[in-house]
C-alpha cells in the first residue's frame, strides 16, 4: 500500500499554548519547592570579530520558543507573582541599528508568554532570591562552563547568608533527565514540523541525483543540495556528507573536494533543520546514473537491510530489534557478496560483520540529529512508543585497503538511511519522497539528464556543439 499523501505547504509554527504545557509537564516532575534554570546557547566566535551562525540551545528553545543569545529561563514551580520567568537582553537601539531588533523585557512577556522579565544585566541581583528556600536547582551541568560558576556561585552565596536566615538549596538535580524523556515523544506539532523538515531534505536530494555528472566535484553537488534547503527557509541540520568512490567508506566525511569518477558510487548523507526540528537522509547512487552488476548487487543487500529494519519498527519492540534485523540481513549478504566465510549464526556472534558494517543502525531524531532520550532502562533496551522519532541507517563499508575482501568490491561505500516515526499502528517512514529502489534512482537521474540536454539544447546558438565540459579546477586533491 502507498503512503497517504503529505502536503509541502509549511505548517504552523509552534504557538505558545504548546510552550506553556510543556513548561507546566515539567514543573509537575520536578515538584514543589524547586526551582529550574535554562541557559540559551552562548555566542561563539569563527574567527576575529565574526560570529558563527546562532543556533539556539534546543532544551532552551523546546521550554520558550525564544531564539536569542544572552537569556536565562527560570522555572519556579508555585510562585504566587507567575512561575515562568525570562532573563534578556535590554532593548537597544543603537546595538539593534547593528545586529538586529530584541524582545527586550517587554516582549518577552507580551509575544513569549514570560509571566515576569527582566534585564539580563540584572540577573545577579535577581536570581538569587529566586532560589532562596528552593529545596533543589534543577539544571544541566557541563553544558556552559562558564555559566556553571555563576550557578554554584547563586548557591554559595546563599549559603555564606545561611547565619542571617536565607536557605540555599542543598541539592543540584540533573533537568535533562526529565526534560530529555519529554523531548523524546512528539507532540502533533513537532511531528508537522518534521515532516516538513522531510520534505525538504527529499527534494534537496532528488536535486542532487538530478544535477549528477561525472567529472563534477562534490563541493558542487553539496551546493545544489544547500540551495533547495535554503530556498525552503531551512538550514543543514549538520555538515552534508557527499563523498564519491572510496570517500563513501568514510563514515564521517566532510571534505567534500573530490572529483565524482565515471562508474563510482556517490554516497550523500544530508539533512536539514526547519524551524528547530532535524531531518537525516542518506541515498547511494552511481555517478553517471547506472549501477553496475557487481554495485547493484552490494547496494540490494542494503536496501534489503533498510526495509527489513523498517519493517521491525512498531510499538512495544525493543529499540535495538530493528538494528539486530539489519545486522542479520546484512551478514547474510556479506557472505553471499565473498566479504565473509562462515555460517551466518557464528558470524553474528562473533561480530565479524563489524569489518564492513560497524556502527549501529539507527539513533533518535528531534530538534537534534543525534537527539536526546535514554536508550536503555537500566541494562534493558526501552521498547519503542507512538512519537518516537528515529533513523534507520544500515550500510556496508569496503574500504578500498580491504586486501581480504574481492577485488571488485573494494572502495565500495552504501548507506540508505531513512526518518522513521513510531505510530501506533505500527510506523511513517518520514522520508519516502526520494527514490531508493536502484531502478526508480536510474529512472530520476535519466530524467535529469533529458531535461537538462532539453535546457541546453534550446539555450545554445544553432548549429552550436552542445557538449558541455567542465572547466578545469586548480587546487584540488584527486579522488582518494
Amino acid at each position: 500500500m502507498s503512503p497517504p499523501p503529505r502536503s509541502t505547504e509549511p505548517p504552523a509554527p509552534i504557538g505558545r499554548e504548546e510552550y506553556a504545557r510543556r513548561r507546566r509537564a515539567l514543573m509537575r516532575e520536578m515538584g514543589r519547592d524547586t526551582i529550574a534554570i535554562i541557559a540559551a546557547a552562548p555566542v561563539h566566535l569563527r574567527n576575529n570579530d565574526v560570529e558563527y551562525a546562532y543556533r539556539q540551545d534546543s532544551d532552551f528553545h523546546y521550554l520558550t520558543g525564544f531564539a536569542e543569545p544572552e537569556s536565562v529561563a527560570v522555572l519556579v514551580p508555585g510562585r504566587p507573582q507567575g512561575e515562568y520567568l525570562l532573563f534578556v537582553r535590554d532593548r537597544d537601539p543603537a546595538r539593534e541599528t547593528w545586529d538586529g531588533r530584541r524582545a527586550g523585557p517587554t516582549g518577552a512577556r507580551r509575544r513569549f508568554g514570560a509571566d515576569d522579565a527582566f534585564p539580563i544585566a540584572d540577573i545577579d541581583d535577581i536570581l538569587p532570591g529566586l532560589m532562596e528556600n528552593r529545596a533543589r536547582v534543577f539544571y544541566t551541568v557541563g553544558v556552559n562552563r562558564d555559566f556553571d560558576q555563576r550557578v554554584v556561585g547563586w548557591v554559595n552565596g546563599l549559603r555564606a547568608l545561611a547565619k542571617h536566615g536565607r536557605h540555599a538549596p542543598h541539592e543540584i538535580v540533573a533537568l535533562e533527565h526529565p526534560l530529555h524523556e519529554m523531548r523524546l515523544y512528539k507532540s502533533r506539532a513537532e511531528i508537522a514540523q518534521m515532516r516538513h523538515s522531510a520534505v525538504i531534505a527529499c527534494a534537496a536530494h532528488r536535486r542532487a541525483m538530478r544535477h549528477c555528472r561525472p567529472d563534477m566535484f562534490e563541493y558542487e553537488i553539496a551546493a545544489e543540495i544547500r540551495h533547495e534547503f535554503n530556498r525552503s527557509d531551512a538550514d543543514i541540520s549538520y555538515l552534508p556528507i557527499v563523498g564519491g568512490g572510496a570517500n563513501g567508506c568514510i563514515l564521517h566525511y566532510r571534505e567534500n573536494e573530490s572529483p565524482l569518477r565515471d562508474g563510482d558510487l556517490l554516497l550523500i548523507d544530508a539533512g536539514c533543520e526547519y524551524r528547530s526540528y532535524a531531518s537525516d537522509i542518506t541515498r547511494t547512487f552511481p555517478v553517471n546514473g547506472r549501477f553496475t552488476d557487481v554495485q547493484r548487487a552490494a547496494y540490494e543487500v542494503v536496501l534489503e537491510a533498510n526495509l527489513a529494519a523498517i519493517d521491525a519498527v512498531r510499538p512495544r519492540v525493543p529499540w535495538n530489534r530493528p538494528h539486530e534485523v539489519a545486522v542479520q540481513v546484512l551478514t547474510a549478504g556479506m557472505v553471499k557478496l565473498g566479504l565473509l566465510q562462515g555460517r551466518v549464526p557464528t558470524l553474528i556472534k562473533s561480530e565479524a560483520y563489524r569489518r564492513y558494517y560497524m556502527h549501529k543502525t539507527g539513533h533518535w531524531l528531534g530538534m537534534d540529529v543525534h537527539d536526546v532520550g535514554e536508550y536503555k532502562t537500566g541494562d534493558v533496551w526501552r521498547d519503542l512508543e507512538p512519537g518516537m522519532v528515529l533513523t534507520i541507517e544500515p550500510g556496508l563499508y569496503v574500504a578500498p585497503g580491504a586486501r581480504e575482501a574481492p577485488p571488485e568490491l573494494r572502495g565500495l561505500g552504501i548507506r540508505i538511511e531513512d526518518d522513521v516515526l513510531v505510530t501506533r499502528e505500527g510506523r511513517e517512514v518520514l522520508t519516502d519522497r526520494v527514490p531508493k529502489d536502484p531502478r526508480a534512482i536510474e529512472t530520476l537521474m535519466a530524467e535529469g539528464r533529458t531535461a537538462a540536454a532539453a535546457v541546453s539544447a534550446a539555450t545554445m546558438p544553432h548549429g552550436a556543439s552542445t557538449t558541455v565540459r567542465s572547466a578545469p579546477r586548480k587546487g584540488r586533491r584527486d579522488a582518494r
